[in-house]
């Protein structure tokens, strides 16, 4: 792995929920709307939903880092 700064940003920058855990976490937000989730699903889209909001904010820091705005 580098060591040079701007290449770890990028590569920070560049974090998103894998596909599948993406899906999933549509699924559950979509059935979470029509109130359908059992209590195991809830948990499960909270943990979701954490771990996403987390990506969203490391990712924008680096962005900030590079001189860029979220896309």
């Amino acid at each position: 792995m580098s060591e040079d700064p701007r290449e770890w940003a990028e590569a920070v920058a560049a974090l998103r929920l894998p596909p599948r855990s993406d899906v999933r976490l549509q699924k559950l937000m979509g059935r979470n709307t029509e109130g359908s989730l059992t209590e195991a699903e809830r948990e499960e889209l909270e943990t979701l939903v954490e771990l996403s909001e987390t990506i969203a904010l490391v990712r924008a820091r680096s962005l900030q880092m590079l001189g860029r705005k979220p896309a």
